[in-house]
């Protein structure tokens, strides 16, 4: 048992597929800081100072304090019920980034992958029989037939 599982592992397949999660992993880390750093700052600031992780609905009140609440996590805190859209925009910037780089990854990758080419037939059918026999044959190896001249 331990000897298949071994085998399974060392597989090249799953080896792949190991060290893809890894990096993508830390690519996600990559393109979340990115966007929760980089891009969406300036973008609040343009919009008016708007933080977008803080931009939400409440739908119910919380427990614990009286709205309104200034912050996401205020809300979380007092156990408010939110609508949570800026964290979703946000969300929705990383997938928009994600997804343009792995498209660009494959189409690099497509492009510089040689095209396959169809290698020319090797065989052809026996006019009698119609069994496969090698292209050069001049006689059928299974009826026997005089192919000579023959296509």
């Amino acid at each position: 048992m331990l000897k298949g599982f071994r085998d399974f592992m060392m597989r090249g397949n799953v080896l792949d597929l190991a060290v893809a999660v890894i990096i993508g992993a830390a690519f996600t880390k990559i393109v979340n800081s990115l966007v929760d750093d980089i891009i969406m700052p300036p973008l609040g600031l343009v919009l008016g100072n708007v933080d977008f992780s803080n931009l939400f609905l409440v739908l119910k009140e919380g427990t614990k304090a009286a709205a309104p609440y200034a912050t996401l996590a205020e809300a979380k805190a007092a156990g408010a019920v939110t609508f949570n859209y800026g964290v979703f925009a946000s969300t929705m910037v990383t997938f928009l980034i994600v997804g343009f780089v792995v498209y660009s990854l494959v189409r690099s990758v497509a492009r510089l992958t040689p095209k396959k080419t169809e290698a020319p037939a090797s065989t052809k059918e026996c006019s009698y029989c119609l069994s496969k026999i090698p292209i050069k044959a001049t006689k059928c190896a299974f009826c026997t037939a005089d192919l000579a001249g023959r296509a």
